[in-house]
């Protein structure tokens, strides 16, 4: 049995309610205490559902969506932007068109999803990844139903014009990729993911060094940044700390994958352009680099995650140390990351011990502003967060082989603000000072 637009927002708002329901009594709590609910919801004449013996309230997306509504000046504002309430705003539409059984067309489904997962991505929900693939499935569907139409249109036709100067029509010319042309396509053909390739997931374009580098022009500003980082991991200069300030699509992840791939361990002759640039730094041979991804919006402060081994990482500098080096090296942190509290100079140690290394931190701004003021969160208060950071710019500095990329997003008004040194590289879209040997700027 085929499923309706209405099923798919049904579902999408049953989705919706599974990832906020946590922020929002989060942030509710850590604001008003324990009588929350009553402080929530005053004016609200008993439309609020309380099952007996239960110590919070039954919250649906509708409920949970109108208390973020209502309590933002005071709650959400504070961690969360203007974008986001629009979305809460589209939200509570489309929520009261789905109780009401209104009808929803596929352009309809497809941006209650869309808004659904961008609203739960900015919490850092990890049922975003249930929203995206729901609305790579619909895309699917509507591709296949462009071509059934297409067909019929075709097939209906009693005479086909003919051009007069004898050329083929461009569909009998220009054949879709594959992929496009079966409607098998992923979200990783229209975006790249750090994350995704991260974890080992995502089409080859991006998740194979070789293929990622076949398809990728190397820019002059991504040319500088290859070169810079060969130097700096090398032990031959180059810059501790680069900023890749960007717009959206400005190239920031892109120009991330192509140092993860560039220190992937594959053999330079794979990668296209990359011997070359290796000539241009003098660097005979790359060394073997441990990567460290952190992506802002795919983790969680206020939920620690459980490694393969065991290991409860809560903070950021936690999940840092634990992809430098398993359990041996989050044990050097272990105590700072249970409290909480930045590790200060234990951080150069394990950059030390652990390196070369690449740090790549994508969307910090996204995860920083999700943090409170007091410390009610597994990773800790924004202030301590804000040490954090410092210490560990410093210690990138201090350390012998290591590089710390971060990718800031411009925004016309930042959430908050973060302590980006001043001895770091500021680059647009990768770009910066022209440096063309180690040492050289």
């Amino acid at each position: 049995m085929s499923t309706s637009n209405h099923d798919r927002v049904g579902r999408a708002l049953e989705i919706l309610r599974e990832g906020l329901r946590p922020f929002v009594v989060r942030e509710l709590k850590g604001h008003y205490g324990k009588y929350w609910p009553t402080k929530a919801t005053e004016g609200w004449r008993n439309e609020l559902s309380w099952p007996e013996g239960e110590e919070e309230p039954h919250l649906d997306a509708g409920a949970l969506l109108r208390m973020m509504w209502e309590q933002w000046n005071t709650v959400f504002g504070r961690t969360l932007g203007q974008a986001e309430r629009s979305l809460v705003s589209e939200l509570r539409e489309v929520r009261n068109r789905w109780a009401h059984q209104e009808r929803f067309t596929t352009d309809d489904a497809y941006r209650a999803l869309d808004s659904a997962e961008r609203l739960l991505s900015a919490i850092s929900a990890p049922q975003a990844t249930e929203l995206e693939s729901m609305k790579m499935d619909l895309l699917r569907l509507r591709y296949e139903e462009q071509v059934r139409n297409e067909r019929r249109r075709s097939a209906g036709a009693a005479i086909q014009s003919q051009g007069t100067n004898g050329l083929k029509p461009w569909r009998e010319v220009v054949a879709p990729h594959p992929d496009v042309a079966s409607g098998n396509y992923q979200q990783a053909e229209f975006a790249a993911d750090l994350w995704q390739v991260h974890l080992g997931e995502g089409s080859a374009e991006y998740r194979a060094p070789a293929e990622f580098y076949r398809r990728t022009y190397l820019t002059e500003s991504l040319r500088r940044l290859l070169i810079s980082a060969m130097c700096r991991l090398s032990g031959r200069g180059g810059d501790p700390v680069v900023q890749l300030q960007t717009n959206f699509g400005g190239g920031k992840t892109h120009s991330m994958l192509a140092l993860y791939h560039l220190f992937s361990g594959v053999s330079p002759r794979e990668l296209q352009g990359v011997e070359e640039l290796m000539a241009e730094a003098g660097v005979s041979a790359l060394p073997r680099v441990r990567r460290v991804v952190l992506v802002g919006n795919r983790i969680s402060p206020g939920n620690p995650s459980v490694k393969p081994d065991g290991t409860v990482v809560r903070t950021l500098w936690g999940e840092l140390a634990w992809q430098l080096g398993g359990r041996e090296a989050f044990a050097v942190i272990q105590a700072d990351d249970e409290r909480a509290t930045s590790p200060g100079d234990a951080l150069r140690l394990l950059l030390n011990r652990y390196g070369p290394c690449l740090i790549l931190i994508d969307e910090w701004v996204a995860y920083a502003r999700q943090l409170h003021d007091a410390s009610d969160l597994p990773a800790g208060s924004f202030e301590t967060h804000f040490t954090f950071a410092q210490a560990l710019t410093e210690s990138v500095k201090l350390a012998r082989q290591c590089l710390l990329v971060i990718s800031l997003r411009r925004r016309t008004r930042p959430a908050r603000h973060m302590p980006w040194p001043m001895t770091s590289r500021s680059a647009a879209s990768a770009g910066g000072r022209r440096s063309t040997a180690c040492g050289t700027r």
